[in-house]
């Protein structure tokens, strides 16, 4: 019987590594932040049916960051699917001095979202939706501020499509031609 048990325990899906398509290290390195959780009701012949949809946005606080949106008939299941669909939309956010490089703004439907940089020690000010996908982006200070609809799922896109504009200052002066020092004297 203890070989049985012994058998079971070194199954392969058991350990929480390679069985589930990474190692524990890379599985930590990604954080999870439930930004919405709706339920929706569809009139159907024989009533109404009853679903969730979830938006989640992920991100390693290194740059990297991503929003997903899933739907099921639980909780739970619509939760996965959105992690699921945000590590599939990753966009890369250039950090300059735990800020932002530049001025931007960022639109999703009815929302507006004006991302500034910020000195060191100022924080993150942002509020909802817009703050936690910057501070998933692993932004530590930066000013923003929402404009128009609230609705978390459209300050969330309007924030990440505003990171997603986001350029260097070696992109800005390779595509002028110039050396950074040139460009920034």
């Amino acid at each position: 019987m203890e070989a049985k048990q012994a058998q079971s325990s070194a199954k392969p899906g058991n350990a929480r590594g390679n069985a589930q398509g990474g190692a524990d290290g890379d599985e930590k390195a990604w954080k999870e932040r439930v930004i919405q959780i709706r339920r929706v009701t569809k009139v159907v012949k024989g009533g109404k049916k009853l679903s969730f949809r979830a938006v989640v946005v992920v991100g390693n606080g290194n740059g990297q960051v991503g929003l997903g949106i899933g739907k099921s008939s639980e909780v739970i299941g619509a939760i996965q699917k959105a992690v699921q669909a945000a590590k599939k939309n990753l966009i890369d956010v250039p950090i300059h001095n735990t800020t932002i490089p530049h001025l931007v703004n960022g639109r999703a439907g009815g929302s507006r979202v004006i991302l500034r940089p910020a000195s060191r020690g100022t924080g993150v000010i942002a509020g909802g939706a817009a703050r936690s996908v910057i501070e998933l982006a692993g932004l530590g200070n930066i000013l923003s501020k929402s404009l128009g609809s609230n609705s978390p799922l459209n300050v969330a896109q309007a924030t990440l499509e505003g990171l997603s504009k986001l350029r260097t200052f070696e992109k800005i002066a390779k595509a002028r031609n110039m050396s950074v020092t040139q460009m920034l004297s």
